[in-house]
């Protein structure tokens, strides 16, 4: 399995997410700054931002009208901010 697929996901007040992954790494993906148009543009209702689950067959963070963010961009993004971290 690769290791960027989610296995956990919990939205985060300001439109974070706490995710853990496949190979266990777990941390905080900011997604603040993605614009809310097109199939974004439900993100407008924070309380739909909070209805993120984890797709049990994409293994992806999804919401109920379908969008999902690239897991292994937020993988990448994770390991960026421990790295800075350390």
């Amino acid at each position: 399995m690769a290791a960027w697929k989610v296995e956990t996901v919990r939205p985060l007040p300001g439109y974070r997410l706490e995710v853990t992954f496949a190979d266990g790494l777990r941390g905080i993906v900011d997604l603040s700054d993605v614009p809310h148009v097109g199939v974004f543009a439900s993100w407008d209702d924070p309380a739909y931002f909070e209805l993120v689950s984890v797709n049990p067959e994409t293994k992806t963070a999804c919401w109920p009208n379908g969008e999902d963010v690239a897991p292994d961009a937020m993988y990448d993004e994770v390991k960026q901010r421990q790295a800075s971290a350390a």
